[in-house]
Protein backbone atom coordinates (compact mmCIF):
# COMPACT_ATOMS: atom_id res chain seq x y z
CA UNK A 1 0.00 0.00 0.00
CA UNK A 2 1.23 3.48 -0.73
CA UNK A 3 2.61 5.37 2.27
CA UNK A 4 0.11 8.08 3.24
CA UNK A 5 3.02 10.32 4.28
CA UNK A 6 4.49 10.13 0.78
CA UNK A 7 1.77 12.38 -0.58
CA UNK A 8 0.50 9.75 -3.01
CA UNK A 9 -2.76 9.65 -1.10
CA UNK A 10 -3.07 13.07 0.57
CA UNK A 11 -4.83 12.94 3.92
CA UNK A 12 -8.44 14.14 3.86
CA UNK A 13 -9.07 16.88 6.41
CA UNK A 14 -12.06 18.67 4.89
CA UNK A 15 -15.67 18.03 5.84
CA UNK A 16 -17.95 17.22 2.92
CA UNK A 17 -21.69 17.81 3.12
CA UNK A 18 -23.96 14.93 2.03
CA UNK A 19 -24.63 14.74 -1.68
CA UNK A 20 -27.78 12.70 -2.41
CA UNK A 21 -26.86 12.52 -6.09
CA UNK A 22 -24.00 10.14 -5.24
CA UNK A 23 -25.59 6.76 -5.94
CA UNK A 24 -24.56 3.73 -3.87
CA UNK A 25 -24.15 0.47 -5.79
CA UNK A 26 -23.13 -3.03 -4.76
CA UNK A 27 -20.30 -4.51 -6.80
CA UNK A 28 -19.05 -7.46 -4.76
CA UNK A 29 -20.73 -10.16 -2.65
CA UNK A 30 -19.21 -12.71 -0.29
CA UNK A 31 -21.29 -15.33 1.51
CA UNK A 32 -20.62 -17.93 4.19
CA UNK A 33 -23.86 -19.71 5.07
CA UNK A 34 -25.26 -22.95 6.51
CA UNK A 35 -26.21 -24.12 3.01
CA UNK A 36 -23.02 -23.00 1.28
CA UNK A 37 -19.41 -22.31 2.28
CA UNK A 38 -18.94 -19.80 -0.52
CA UNK A 39 -21.09 -17.51 -2.62
CA UNK A 40 -21.50 -19.81 -5.59
CA UNK A 41 -22.43 -22.96 -3.66
CA UNK A 42 -24.79 -20.99 -1.39
CA UNK A 43 -26.64 -19.43 -4.33
CA UNK A 44 -27.04 -22.75 -6.14
CA UNK A 45 -28.43 -24.33 -2.97
CA UNK A 46 -30.73 -21.37 -2.32
CA UNK A 47 -32.30 -21.51 -5.76
CA UNK A 48 -33.03 -25.21 -5.23
CA UNK A 49 -34.51 -24.66 -1.78
CA UNK A 50 -31.76 -26.70 -0.11
CA UNK A 51 -31.80 -26.38 3.66
CA UNK A 52 -28.78 -26.03 5.90
CA UNK A 53 -30.74 -26.67 9.09
CA UNK A 54 -29.91 -29.70 11.21
CA UNK A 55 -29.24 -30.85 14.76
CA UNK A 56 -26.56 -28.83 16.50
CA UNK A 57 -23.08 -30.35 16.30
CA UNK A 58 -20.91 -27.55 17.75
CA UNK A 59 -21.69 -29.01 21.18
CA UNK A 60 -24.04 -31.61 22.65
CA UNK A 61 -27.48 -29.92 22.74
CA UNK A 62 -29.23 -32.77 24.56
CA UNK A 63 -30.06 -30.67 27.63
CA UNK A 64 -31.33 -27.71 25.58
CA UNK A 65 -34.91 -27.19 24.47
CA UNK A 66 -33.65 -25.84 21.13
CA UNK A 67 -31.59 -28.44 19.29
CA UNK A 68 -31.90 -27.39 15.63
CA UNK A 69 -29.78 -24.65 14.08
CA UNK A 70 -28.22 -23.47 10.86
CA UNK A 71 -24.54 -24.31 11.31
CA UNK A 72 -21.78 -23.55 8.82
CA UNK A 73 -20.25 -27.01 8.65
CA UNK A 74 -16.84 -27.62 7.14
CA UNK A 75 -15.62 -24.04 7.50
CA UNK A 76 -11.83 -23.94 7.98
CA UNK A 77 -10.50 -20.55 9.06
CA UNK A 78 -6.94 -21.46 8.06
CA UNK A 79 -8.10 -21.54 4.45
CA UNK A 80 -8.91 -17.83 4.66
CA UNK A 81 -6.81 -16.04 7.28
CA UNK A 82 -3.37 -16.22 8.93
CA UNK A 83 -3.00 -18.60 11.87
CA UNK A 84 -1.72 -15.70 13.97
CA UNK A 85 -5.05 -13.93 13.54
CA UNK A 86 -7.09 -17.07 14.20
CA UNK A 87 -5.97 -17.23 17.85
CA UNK A 88 -6.80 -13.55 18.33
CA UNK A 89 -10.34 -13.60 16.94
CA UNK A 90 -13.68 -15.38 17.14
CA UNK A 91 -15.51 -17.54 14.64
CA UNK A 92 -17.87 -14.72 13.56
CA UNK A 93 -14.87 -12.62 12.58
CA UNK A 94 -13.28 -15.54 10.72
CA UNK A 95 -16.36 -15.91 8.56
CA UNK A 96 -16.60 -12.17 7.93
CA UNK A 97 -12.94 -11.99 6.87
CA UNK A 98 -13.50 -14.91 4.51
CA UNK A 99 -16.62 -13.29 3.05
CA UNK A 100 -14.81 -9.96 2.68
CA UNK A 101 -12.10 -11.49 0.52
CA UNK A 102 -14.78 -13.23 -1.55
CA UNK A 103 -16.48 -9.86 -2.09
CA UNK A 104 -13.17 -8.28 -3.12
CA UNK A 105 -12.43 -11.09 -5.56
CA UNK A 106 -15.95 -10.85 -6.95
CA UNK A 107 -15.56 -7.11 -7.54
CA UNK A 108 -11.90 -7.39 -8.61
CA UNK A 109 -11.07 -4.87 -5.95
CA UNK A 110 -7.58 -4.41 -4.48
CA UNK A 111 -7.56 -1.99 -1.51
CA UNK A 112 -3.88 -1.21 -2.06
CA UNK A 113 -4.69 0.45 -5.37
CA UNK A 114 -7.02 3.04 -3.83
CA UNK A 115 -6.88 5.95 -1.42
CA UNK A 116 -7.16 4.43 2.08
CA UNK A 117 -9.02 7.48 3.43
CA UNK A 118 -11.90 6.88 1.02
CA UNK A 119 -12.35 3.25 2.12
CA UNK A 120 -14.40 2.30 5.16
CA UNK A 121 -15.90 -0.65 7.00
CA UNK A 122 -19.42 -0.65 8.46
CA UNK A 123 -20.67 -4.01 9.71
CA UNK A 124 -23.44 -5.21 12.01
CA UNK A 125 -23.31 -7.51 15.02
CA UNK A 126 -25.82 -8.75 17.54
CA UNK A 127 -23.77 -10.68 20.06
CA UNK A 128 -20.08 -10.51 19.13
CA UNK A 129 -17.56 -13.28 19.77
CA UNK A 130 -19.53 -15.90 21.66
CA UNK A 131 -17.26 -18.92 21.25
CA UNK A 132 -14.11 -17.01 22.18
CA UNK A 133 -15.84 -15.41 25.15
CA UNK A 134 -17.16 -18.70 26.49
CA UNK A 135 -13.72 -20.31 26.31
CA UNK A 136 -12.15 -17.47 28.28
CA UNK A 137 -14.95 -17.34 30.85
CA UNK A 138 -14.52 -21.07 31.44
CA UNK A 139 -10.78 -20.49 31.98
CA UNK A 140 -11.60 -17.73 34.46
CA UNK A 141 -14.03 -19.97 36.35
CA UNK A 142 -11.82 -23.06 36.38
CA UNK A 143 -8.32 -21.56 36.80
CA UNK A 144 -8.53 -17.88 37.65
CA UNK A 145 -7.94 -14.50 36.00
CA UNK A 146 -4.31 -15.24 35.18
CA UNK A 147 -5.47 -17.80 32.64
CA UNK A 148 -7.70 -15.44 30.65
CA UNK A 149 -6.03 -14.50 27.36
CA UNK A 150 -5.21 -10.92 26.48
CA UNK A 151 -7.34 -11.09 23.33
CA UNK A 152 -10.54 -11.61 25.33
CA UNK A 153 -10.72 -7.82 25.64
CA UNK A 154 -11.20 -7.44 21.88
CA UNK A 155 -12.29 -10.75 20.31
CA UNK A 156 -15.78 -10.74 21.84
CA UNK A 157 -16.42 -7.04 21.16
CA UNK A 158 -19.16 -6.07 18.70
CA UNK A 159 -16.76 -3.91 16.72
CA UNK A 160 -14.06 -6.58 16.43
CA UNK A 161 -14.98 -7.59 12.90
CA UNK A 162 -15.07 -4.02 11.64
CA UNK A 163 -11.71 -3.37 13.26
CA UNK A 164 -10.04 -6.53 11.94
CA UNK A 165 -11.21 -5.91 8.36
CA UNK A 166 -10.02 -2.31 8.58
CA UNK A 167 -6.62 -3.32 9.93
CA UNK A 168 -6.08 -6.16 7.47
CA UNK A 169 -6.81 -4.03 4.43
CA UNK A 170 -5.63 -0.64 5.69
CA UNK A 171 -9.00 1.06 5.35
CA UNK A 172 -8.78 4.46 7.05
CA UNK A 173 -12.15 5.94 6.12
CA UNK A 174 -15.39 5.83 8.15
CA UNK A 175 -15.61 2.66 10.24
CA UNK A 176 -18.32 1.64 12.67
CA UNK A 177 -20.54 -1.18 13.89
CA UNK A 178 -24.35 -1.32 14.03
CA UNK A 179 -26.05 -3.15 16.89
CA UNK A 180 -29.78 -3.45 16.19
CA UNK A 181 -30.24 -7.24 16.12
CA UNK A 182 -32.12 -8.49 13.05
CA UNK A 183 -32.22 -5.10 11.31
CA UNK A 184 -28.47 -4.57 11.70
CA UNK A 185 -27.54 -5.84 8.27
CA UNK A 186 -29.88 -3.34 6.62
CA UNK A 187 -28.85 -0.43 8.82
CA UNK A 188 -25.17 -1.12 8.08
CA UNK A 189 -25.87 -0.79 4.37
CA UNK A 190 -27.94 2.34 4.91
CA UNK A 191 -25.16 3.88 6.97
CA UNK A 192 -22.71 2.93 4.23
CA UNK A 193 -24.85 4.91 1.80
CA UNK A 194 -24.72 7.90 4.13
CA UNK A 195 -20.93 7.79 4.20
CA UNK A 196 -20.72 7.44 0.42
CA UNK A 197 -22.84 10.56 0.11
CA UNK A 198 -20.11 12.40 1.98
CA UNK A 199 -16.51 11.76 0.95
CA UNK A 200 -16.15 7.97 1.07
CA UNK A 201 -15.94 5.99 -2.16
CA UNK A 202 -15.88 2.34 -1.10
CA UNK A 203 -17.39 0.70 2.00
CA UNK A 204 -17.22 -2.91 3.19
CA UNK A 205 -20.62 -3.64 4.73
CA UNK A 206 -23.00 -6.38 5.89
CA UNK A 207 -22.60 -8.77 8.77
CA UNK A 208 -21.91 -12.27 10.01
CA UNK A 209 -22.82 -14.04 13.23
CA UNK A 210 -21.71 -17.14 15.15
CA UNK A 211 -24.25 -17.57 17.97
CA UNK A 212 -24.30 -21.38 18.22
CA UNK A 213 -22.70 -22.22 21.57
CA UNK A 214 -23.87 -23.28 25.06
CA UNK A 215 -23.87 -19.81 26.62
CA UNK A 216 -25.06 -18.00 23.49
CA UNK A 217 -27.92 -20.43 22.92
CA UNK A 218 -28.95 -20.17 26.57
CA UNK A 219 -29.23 -16.39 26.19
CA UNK A 220 -31.28 -16.71 23.02
CA UNK A 221 -33.68 -19.24 24.51
CA UNK A 222 -34.69 -16.78 27.21
CA UNK A 223 -36.69 -14.69 24.73
CA UNK A 224 -39.19 -17.54 24.38
CA UNK A 225 -39.24 -17.36 20.57
CA UNK A 226 -36.92 -20.21 19.62
CA UNK A 227 -38.39 -23.38 18.19
CA UNK A 228 -38.34 -26.52 20.31
CA UNK A 229 -38.93 -28.77 17.33
CA UNK A 230 -36.62 -31.73 16.86
CA UNK A 231 -37.31 -32.17 13.13
CA UNK A 232 -35.06 -29.94 11.03
CA UNK A 233 -37.64 -29.89 8.24
CA UNK A 234 -40.40 -28.61 10.51
CA UNK A 235 -38.71 -26.55 13.21
CA UNK A 236 -38.82 -23.20 11.41
CA UNK A 237 -42.03 -22.50 9.50
CA UNK A 238 -42.81 -18.78 9.27
CA UNK A 239 -46.39 -17.86 8.32
CA UNK A 240 -47.48 -21.51 8.58
CA UNK A 241 -50.22 -22.78 10.87
CA UNK A 242 -47.60 -25.07 12.41
CA UNK A 243 -45.17 -22.21 13.16
CA UNK A 244 -43.68 -22.63 16.63
CA UNK A 245 -40.71 -20.28 16.70
CA UNK A 246 -37.47 -19.82 14.80
CA UNK A 247 -34.12 -21.58 14.78
CA UNK A 248 -30.86 -19.64 15.10
CA UNK A 249 -28.18 -19.71 12.45
CA UNK A 250 -24.65 -18.54 11.79
CA UNK A 251 -22.84 -16.94 8.88
CA UNK A 252 -24.02 -14.05 6.73
CA UNK A 253 -22.89 -11.85 3.88
CA UNK A 254 -20.35 -9.10 3.29
CA UNK A 255 -20.98 -6.68 0.45
CA UNK A 256 -18.77 -4.14 -1.28
CA UNK A 257 -20.66 -0.88 -1.65
CA UNK A 258 -19.25 1.99 -3.67
CA UNK A 259 -20.33 5.12 -5.45
CA UNK A 260 -21.51 4.64 -9.01
CA UNK A 261 -18.73 6.99 -10.09
CA UNK A 262 -16.04 4.91 -8.38
CA UNK A 263 -17.47 1.71 -9.85
CA UNK A 264 -17.48 3.21 -13.33
CA UNK A 265 -13.91 4.47 -12.94
CA UNK A 266 -12.76 1.00 -11.86
CA UNK A 267 -14.63 -0.65 -14.75
CA UNK A 268 -16.10 -3.21 -12.34
CA UNK A 269 -17.10 -6.64 -13.64
CA UNK A 270 -20.71 -6.13 -12.53
CA UNK A 271 -23.03 -3.87 -10.61
CA UNK A 272 -25.56 -6.06 -8.81
CA UNK A 273 -27.87 -3.25 -7.86
CA UNK A 274 -28.36 0.10 -6.18
CA UNK A 275 -29.38 0.93 -2.63
CA UNK A 276 -32.33 3.05 -3.69
CA UNK A 277 -34.14 3.68 -0.41
CA UNK A 278 -34.12 2.97 3.30
CA UNK A 279 -36.48 3.38 6.23
CA UNK A 280 -36.09 2.68 9.94
CA UNK A 281 -38.47 2.96 12.89
CA UNK A 282 -38.92 1.55 16.37
CA UNK A 283 -42.10 0.19 17.89
CA UNK A 284 -41.40 1.92 21.24
CA UNK A 285 -43.67 -0.75 22.65
CA UNK A 286 -41.80 -3.51 24.51
CA UNK A 287 -38.21 -4.59 25.01
CA UNK A 288 -38.88 -7.90 23.29
CA UNK A 289 -42.33 -8.30 21.76
CA UNK A 290 -43.24 -6.49 18.52
CA UNK A 291 -46.08 -3.97 18.62
CA UNK A 292 -49.33 -5.81 17.85
CA UNK A 293 -50.57 -3.21 15.38
CA UNK A 294 -47.48 -3.34 13.11
CA UNK A 295 -47.82 0.34 12.31
CA UNK A 296 -44.18 1.25 12.79
CA UNK A 297 -43.06 -1.76 10.76
CA UNK A 298 -45.36 -0.67 7.95
CA UNK A 299 -44.09 2.89 8.26
CA UNK A 300 -40.48 1.72 7.83
CA UNK A 301 -41.47 0.08 4.54
CA UNK A 302 -43.30 3.19 3.35
CA UNK A 303 -40.38 5.44 4.27
CA UNK A 304 -37.99 3.20 2.31
CA UNK A 305 -40.26 3.23 -0.72
CA UNK A 306 -40.72 6.99 -0.55
CA UNK A 307 -36.96 7.43 -0.25
CA UNK A 308 -36.55 5.30 -3.37
CA UNK A 309 -39.29 7.13 -5.24
CA UNK A 310 -41.37 4.00 -5.78
CA UNK A 311 -44.93 3.00 -4.99
CA UNK A 312 -46.66 -0.32 -4.28
CA UNK A 313 -47.07 -1.03 -7.99
CA UNK A 314 -43.32 -0.67 -8.61
CA UNK A 315 -42.11 -3.35 -6.20
CA UNK A 316 -41.60 -6.73 -7.86
CA UNK A 317 -41.01 -8.83 -4.73
CA UNK A 318 -40.79 -8.60 -0.94
CA UNK A 319 -38.19 -10.44 1.10
CA UNK A 320 -39.99 -10.71 4.44
CA UNK A 321 -38.60 -10.97 7.96
CA UNK A 322 -40.38 -14.25 8.74
CA UNK A 323 -40.10 -14.52 12.52
CA UNK A 324 -41.70 -17.96 12.66
CA UNK A 325 -43.60 -16.82 15.76
CA UNK A 326 -47.38 -16.88 15.07
CA UNK A 327 -48.16 -13.48 16.59
CA UNK A 328 -45.20 -11.79 14.88
CA UNK A 329 -46.00 -13.44 11.55
CA UNK A 330 -49.57 -12.15 11.72
CA UNK A 331 -48.29 -8.62 12.42
CA UNK A 332 -45.91 -8.78 9.47
CA UNK A 333 -48.57 -10.09 7.08
CA UNK A 334 -50.92 -7.27 8.13
CA UNK A 335 -48.16 -4.68 7.67
CA UNK A 336 -47.36 -5.89 4.16
CA UNK A 337 -51.03 -5.84 3.20
CA UNK A 338 -51.42 -2.34 4.58
CA UNK A 339 -48.38 -1.01 2.69
CA UNK A 340 -49.30 -2.61 -0.63
CA UNK A 341 -53.04 -2.08 -0.48
CA UNK A 342 -54.81 -3.83 -3.35
CA UNK A 343 -51.53 -5.59 -4.22
CA UNK A 344 -51.13 -6.85 -0.66
CA UNK A 345 -52.09 -10.39 -1.57
CA UNK A 346 -50.55 -10.24 -5.05
CA UNK A 347 -46.95 -9.04 -4.69
CA UNK A 348 -44.63 -12.08 -4.44
CA UNK A 349 -43.29 -12.63 -0.91
CA UNK A 350 -40.48 -14.95 0.11
CA UNK A 351 -38.48 -15.88 3.21
CA UNK A 352 -35.26 -17.53 1.99
CA UNK A 353 -33.86 -17.54 5.52
CA UNK A 354 -36.04 -20.63 6.11
CA UNK A 355 -33.06 -22.50 4.59
CA UNK A 356 -30.46 -21.13 7.00
CA UNK A 357 -32.26 -19.98 10.15
CA UNK A 358 -32.35 -16.49 11.60
CA UNK A 359 -28.79 -15.17 11.45
CA UNK A 360 -29.55 -12.03 13.46
CA UNK A 361 -27.27 -9.25 12.12
CA UNK A 362 -26.10 -11.58 9.36
CA UNK A 363 -29.64 -12.41 8.25
CA UNK A 364 -30.68 -9.13 6.67
CA UNK A 365 -27.39 -8.74 4.80
CA UNK A 366 -27.78 -12.29 3.50
CA UNK A 367 -31.32 -11.42 2.39
CA UNK A 368 -29.90 -8.44 0.49
CA UNK A 369 -27.34 -10.69 -1.20
CA UNK A 370 -30.13 -13.10 -2.10
CA UNK A 371 -32.27 -10.30 -3.53
CA UNK A 372 -29.38 -9.03 -5.65
CA UNK A 373 -28.74 -12.45 -7.14
CA UNK A 374 -32.47 -12.87 -7.65
CA UNK A 375 -32.54 -9.67 -9.72
CA UNK A 376 -29.47 -10.72 -11.67
CA UNK A 377 -30.81 -14.18 -12.56
CA UNK A 378 -34.53 -13.40 -12.71
CA UNK A 379 -35.60 -15.94 -10.09
CA UNK A 380 -37.24 -15.55 -6.66
CA UNK A 381 -35.88 -18.23 -4.30
CA UNK A 382 -38.52 -20.15 -2.37
CA UNK A 383 -39.74 -20.16 1.18
CA UNK A 384 -39.37 -23.75 2.33
CA UNK A 385 -41.51 -25.58 4.92
CA UNK A 386 -44.50 -23.29 4.32
CA UNK A 387 -47.31 -25.69 3.52
CA UNK A 388 -50.45 -24.28 5.13
CA UNK A 389 -50.53 -20.50 5.68
CA UNK A 390 -51.95 -19.38 9.01
CA UNK A 391 -55.11 -17.33 9.23
CA UNK A 392 -54.46 -13.78 8.07
CA UNK A 393 -51.21 -14.78 6.36
CA UNK A 394 -52.83 -14.88 2.93
CA UNK A 395 -49.86 -13.41 1.05
CA UNK A 396 -48.56 -14.49 -2.35
CA UNK A 397 -45.77 -16.67 -0.98
CA UNK A 398 -43.19 -18.23 -3.28
CA UNK A 399 -42.95 -21.84 -2.14
CA UNK A 400 -41.70 -25.13 -3.52
CA UNK A 401 -39.21 -24.25 -6.26
CA UNK A 402 -37.81 -20.86 -7.25
CA UNK A 403 -40.12 -18.69 -9.32
CA UNK A 404 -38.99 -17.03 -12.56
CA UNK A 405 -39.67 -13.29 -12.55
CA UNK A 406 -38.53 -10.05 -14.07
CA UNK A 407 -37.18 -8.25 -11.04
CA UNK A 408 -36.26 -4.58 -11.17
CA UNK A 409 -37.15 -3.44 -7.64
CA UNK A 410 -37.14 -5.49 -4.44
CA UNK A 411 -38.11 -4.53 -0.89
CA UNK A 412 -36.15 -6.28 1.88
CA UNK A 413 -37.72 -5.98 5.33
CA UNK A 414 -36.36 -6.91 8.75
CA UNK A 415 -37.17 -6.65 12.43
CA UNK A 416 -34.91 -6.78 15.45
CA UNK A 417 -35.43 -7.74 19.06
CA UNK A 418 -36.20 -4.53 20.91
CA UNK A 419 -38.71 -3.11 18.44
CA UNK A 420 -36.32 -2.30 15.59
CA UNK A 421 -37.85 -2.13 12.12
CA UNK A 422 -35.98 -1.67 8.88
CA UNK A 423 -36.66 -1.80 5.15
CA UNK A 424 -34.32 -1.44 2.18
CA UNK A 425 -35.26 -0.91 -1.47
CA UNK A 426 -32.90 -2.40 -4.03
CA UNK A 427 -32.99 -1.35 -7.66
CA UNK A 428 -31.50 -3.38 -10.48
CA UNK A 429 -28.45 -1.87 -12.14
CA UNK A 430 -29.12 0.23 -15.22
Amino acid sequence: MADPDSGVFPERTTVTLPDASRRSVITGIGVVAPNGLDTDSWWKATQKGTSGLDRITHFDPERYETQIAGEVTGFKPEDHIDKRLIVQTDRWTWMALAATQMAFDDARFDPEEHDPWTQGVITASSSGGNEFGQKEIQALWEKGPGFVGAYQSIAWFYAATTGQISIKYGMKGPCSVIVSEGTGGLEALAHSRRMLRRNAEIIVSGGCEAPIGPYALTCQMRNGYLSKGSDAAAAYRPFDKAASGYVPGEGGAILLVETAEAAKAREVPQIYGEIAGYGATNDAHHYGAPAPDGQQYARAMRVAMTDAGVGPDDVDAVFADGAGVPEADAVEAAAIKEVFGKRGTEVPVTVPKTMVGRLYAGGASLDVATALFAMRDGVIPPTINLDDPADGCDLNFVTGAGQKADLGTILVAARGYGGFNGALVLRKAD
